[in-house]
């Protein structure tokens, strides 16, 4: 592999394989899965992600808009692709259109398929209305899919997410009732399939960051996890220059960071405009040449400045590792945004485009 000049991320296409494998050994045959692809994979490359998944079986994908679909399209993407929050034109691009409220199932074709979301507790999009008045609404247009989200599937603490789940319920059995069987029916993301919740579970599974190796922590009383991935991401950047600064030396902006002793500190080809969170402070660091090295001042667009005297070896030239594996020290996306004061959802999606990506097996 020829290594980039300044910021960027290797991505291993046999762990997103994995991960999916190990998601489709949990749910079993009988549940369809649907890998989230948004927001370009959660910036891991959504087409070559895809195709991936493809290879592995994926019968579906899940995107947030049409642009997005069109994109694994030209990218050669042949499976079927549910647009869950832009609704205009899906149907006509060949897209399976999610449909947030009942006025909207009449601005899809008389056939296209489409799947009704319900808004069971979230309060974002789907549709609010009785079970009576949704029975009606569907009669001539029966939805192909029934759908909801999860507010708080994290935690076993509150009551929400059981609520969620039965007003979902309700809402099906009053379908089944009136002689309509969604075909697809599906409520869970990568907390509910990792916790095992199968009530939830139904025929279809919508999975995100655990494609990608993550699974957030639980909160109270959870059983178990049961899902294990690995992160398919590691995201390094080269050491721009390095050099002795005494005790006392101010670093960065607004002098922010004093240093209490003589350091080797070393500048990095990073910054917030590569997707660093500006906020970033102690405890946070990187690993350079197998060792902590702590951030040191502010964050800067383009430039980041680290402690390298546990490294003092590391010279202009070499990289350190922001998220990933360097000898025998690990720090993944949700170590580093917890010490960010963020979460590994926005650090990941944060990750610029200008970081180049490199595609490893």
């Amino acid at each position: 592999m020829t290594v980039p000049e300044r910021s960027w991320v290797e991505i291993s296409l046999s762990a997103i394989a994995e991960n999916y494998r190990a998601v489709a050994n949990l749910v079993g045959p009988d549940v369809v899965i649907a890998p989230v692809v948004k927001a370009d994979a959660y910036r891991h490359g959504a087409i070559e992600a895809g195709r991936v998944l493809e290879a592995e079986g994926a019968q579906w994908f899940a995107v947030s808009n049409t642009s997005e679909g069109l994109a694994l399209r030209e990218g050669g993407i042949q499976a079927r692709i549910l647009v869950m929050a832009d609704f205009p034109e899906a149907s006509a691009l060949g897209f399976t259109p999610v449909v947030h409220s009942l006025e909207a199932i009449g601005r899809v074709a008389r056939g296209a398929p489409y799947h009704l979301k319900l808004d069971t507790g979230m309060g974002r999009l789907g549709t609010r209305a009785s079970r009576h008045e949704i029975v009606a609404a569907v009669a001539a247009h029966p939805p192909e899919g029934l759908m909801t989200h999860f507010a708080t599937s994290a935690d076993y603490i509150g009551s929400q997410t059981a609520e969620q789940i039965a007003a979902f319920e309700e809402t099906l059995a009053a379908l089944r009732k009136a002689g309509i069987e969604p075909r697809y029916v599906h409520c869970s993301s990568t907390i509910p399939i990792a916790y095992g919740r199968r009530e939830a579970w139904h025929n279809m599974v919508r999975p995100g960051m655990a494609i990608y190796g993550y699974v957030s922590p639980a909160r109270g009383d959870a059983p178990p996890r049961q899902l294990r991935v690995r992160p398919a991401l590691t995201w390094r950047a080269a050491i721009l220059d390095t050099k002795d600064v005494p005790k006392g030396a101010r670093i960065g902006y607004g002098g922010g960071f004093i240093t209490p002793r003589a350091m080797r500190i070393g500048i990095l080809s990073t910054g917030y405009a590569d997707g660093l969170p500006h906020h970033w402070r102690a405890p946070g660091r990187v690993i350079a040449a197998g060792q902590w090295a702590p951030i040191l001042g502010a964050v800067s667009m383009d430039l980041t400045t680290v402690d390298l005297t546990a490294a003092a070896h590391s010279k202009p030239g070499d990289f350190v590792t922001i998220i990933g594996r360097d000898g025998d020290l690990i720090q993944d996306a949700q170590q580093l945004a917890r010490d960010a004061g963020t979460i590994s959802y926005s650090l990941l999606c944060g990750i610029h485009p200008r970081v180049r990506r490199v595609y490893v097996p």
